[in-house]
C-alpha cells in the first residue's frame, strides 16, 4: 500500500497533541504543587522559628534564675552575670516571639500571658537580690522558701510549653503535608510520564510504519529511475555526438566558406589595380576622340570603385563572420583548465589591462573588496570579464565620463555573483530580449562589432556552469550579473 502523508500528518498531530495536553497538564500540576509545597515550607519555616525563639526566651529566663540562686547561696558577685546578662537580653528575646507570632494573631492573649509571667519573675528575682544586697540575706531567703519564685517559674514552663505544644502540632501537619504533596507530586509525574512515553511510542510506531511504506515506495521508484537514468545517458551522449558534429560541421563550413572568399578579395584587389590602369587611360586625351568616352570616364572613375568598394565591405563583413563562427567552434571544442583563481587579483589584472583607456576618457574602473577565490578556467574568465568591460567602455556615453564598478554581491554556498557596473548609454527595453543573441546588436550601429561578443560571453559562462543576467536602463547605464560555480565541474566536457 502506497505511503498516506496526510493519514501520517494526521495520526502524528493526535499522538502530540495527546502528549502537549499530558505534559501542559504536567506543567500546571507541577506549578499548583511547586506553589503548595512552598506554602508549606513557609509555614514550617516559621514554626520552626517560633519554636527556636521560645526555646532562647525559657533559656534566658532560666539563666537570670540560676544567676540569683548561685548569688544567694555563694554571696559572690561573678555568680550574678548570668543573671545580668539575661535581664539585658530578655527584652529583645520578648520582641523576637512578638515577631515570630506577629502573624497568628491568636496567640496573642498565650504572649501576653507569658509576658506578664516573666515580668513577675524578674520582679521576683531583683527583689531577692536587692535584699541580699541590703545586708538581708535571711530575708532574700524567706522570699525564696515561700515558692513564689518556683510556681512563677513553673507557671512560665506550662505556658511555654502550652506555646511549644501548638507550634509542634503546626510543624507535624506541615510536615504531613509536604510529604502528601511529594507523593501526589511523584504519583502524578509518573502517570504523565507513563501517558507521554505512550503517545512518543505511538508516534515513533507510526512513524516507523510510514518509513517503510516510504522506503518500499523509494526502491520501486529506484528501479524505475534506473531505467530512465539509462536512457537520459542514452539521449545525453546522442546529443553531445550531435553538438560535436555541429561544431564540427560549423568548422567546415566556415573553413570551406573562407577559401573561395579569400580569392574574391584576392581579386578585388587584383580590380583595384587594375582599375588604376584604367584611371590613368582615361586622362589620355586621345580617348576623347572615342563616342563612349564619357560612359567610360564615368565607369571608370565612379561605378567601378563604388561596386569595387561595395565588394570589399561586403567580404570584409562576411569574414568577420566567418572567422566569429570560427572562433565559436574552436571555444567548444577548447578543454577546460580549472585552476584556483583569487578574484581580487584576477580583475586588479582585469582593471589594470584597461586602465590606459580608462584613464584617457576621464574615468575610473573601481574593484570593490574582498572578493572570493574559486576554481575556474581562467581563459574563459578573461574572456567574460573582458568583454564585459570593452562593451562598457565601447558602449559609454557621450556626455559623461565612463565609471565601471566590479563588485561581489553575494556568495551562496557553491557559488558566487559578481556584478560589472557602467554609467554607459544603457540599453532599451525593445533591446532587453536580443542583446545574448548571436549575430544581434542594440542600440545606435556606431561601433565595429559583429553581434557576438555577449553571445559568445553566455556562451562561456554556461559552459563554466554559471549563468548571466542583465538589467540596464536607457541612458543611465547597464549591470550584468555573472554567477559562477565555486569549484569548476569539467565531467563530462
Amino acid at each position: 500500500m502506497p505511503p498516506n502523508p496526510q493519514r501520517l500528518l494526521r495520526t502524528t498531530y493526535a499522538f502530540g497533541a495527546a502528549g502537549f495536553a499530558a505534559l501542559l497538564l504536567l506543567m500546571l500540576a507541577s506549578f499548583w504543587l511547586a506553589q503548595r509545597t512552598q506554602s508549606t515550607t513557609e509555614n514550617v519555616l516559621k514554626a520552626r522559628a517560633q519554636r527556636t525563639v521560645l526555646v532562647r526566651l525559657l533559656s534566658t529566663v532560666q539563666d537570670a534564675e540560676t544567676g540569683q540562686r548561685g548569688y544567694l547561696l555563694t554571696g559572690e558577685d561573678r555568680y550574678l552575670k548570668p543573671y545580668e546578662t539575661a535581664i539585658a537580653d530578655i527584652g529583645q528575646r520578648l520582641k523576637d516571639v512578638r515577631a515570630a507570632f506577629s502573624e497568628n494573631p491568636d496567640e496573642g492573649p498565650a504572649i501576653e500571658e507569658i509576658d506578664k509571667a516573666i515580668d513577675d519573675k524578674l520582679a521576683e528575682l531583683a527583689k531577692t537580690i536587692s535584699a541580699f544586697k541590703a545586708g538581708k540575706p535571711s530575708e532574700a531567703l524567706d522570699i525564696v522558701k515561700s515558692d513564689r519564685g518556683k510556681d512563677l517559674m513553673d507557671h512560665i514552663r506550662v505556658l511555654i510549653g502550652e506555646a511549644f505544644q501548638r507550634v509542634d502540632k503546626k510543624l507535624s501537619e506541615g510536615v504531613e503535608q509536604q510529604r502528601v504533596d511529594s507523593s501526589a507530586a511523584r504519583e502524578f509525574s509518573l502517570l504523565a510520564g507513563i501517558f507521554i512515553l505512550l503517545t512518543a511510542l505511538g508516534s515513533i510506531a507510526t512513524i516507523v510504519r510510514y518509513t517503510r511504506q516510504l522506503v518500499s515506495a523509494r526502491n520501486e521508484l529506484q528501479e524505475l529511475n534506473t531505467g530512465l537514468e539509462n536512457r537520459v545517458a542514452e539521449r545525453t551522449a546522442d546529443l553531445q555526438r550531435a553538438n560535436e558534429e555541429i561544431q564540427r560541421f560549423a568548422y567546415i563550413v566556415s573553413h570551406d566558406l573562407r577559401a573561395p572568399l579569400v580569392n574574391v578579395m584576392g581579386y578585388t584587389s587584383e580590380l583595384e589595380a587594375s582599375l588604376e590602369t584604367l584611371q590613368a587611360l582615361t586622362k589620355d586625351p586621345q580617348i576623347d576622340v572615342l563616342a563612349t568616352a564619357e560612359a567610360a570616364k564615368a565607369a571608370v572613375t565612379t561605378d567601378m570603385p563604388e561596386s569595387i568598394g561595395f565588394i570589399r565591405t561586403s567580404t570584409q563583413k562576411m569574414d568577420g563572420l566567418i572567422k566569429a563562427i570560427l572562433k565559436l567552434s574552436r571555444e567548444g571544442q577548447r578543454v577546460l583548465a580549472p585552476e584556483r583563481i583569487n578574484l581580487a587579483e584576477f580583475f586588479d589584472s582585469v582593471a589594470d589591462s584597461v586602465q590606459h583607456r580608462v584613464s584617457s576618457a576621464g574615468g575610473e574602473i573601481r574593484v570593490v573588496k574582498p572578493l572570493a577565490s574559486i576554481e575556474g578556467d581562467r581563459l574563459a574568465l578573461e574572456q567574460i570579464f573582458g568583454n564585459l568591460v570593452d562593451n562598457a567602455l565601447k558602449y559609454r556615453a557621450k556626455d559623461r565620463p565612463p565609471v565601471i564598478k566590479i563588485s561581489q554581491v553575494s556568495h551562496r554556498w557553491g557559488a558566487v555573483d559578481i556584478e560589472v557596473q557602467d554609467n554607459g548609454r544603457g540599453i532599451g527595453d525593445e533591446d532587453r530580449e536580443r542583446v545574448f543573441d548571436l549575430f544581434r546588436r542594440a542600440g545606435p550601429q556606431d561601433q565595429q562589432g559583429e553581434g557576438i561578443g555577449l553571445a559568445h560571453v553566455r556562451t562561456l559562462v554556461r559552459r563554466l556552469g554559471g549563468e548571466i543576467t542583465m538589467t540596464s536602463q536607457l541612458g543611465r547605464g547597464t549591470t550584468f550579473r555573472v554567477t559562477l560555480p565555486s569549484k569548476l565541474n569539467t565531467r563530462g566536457q
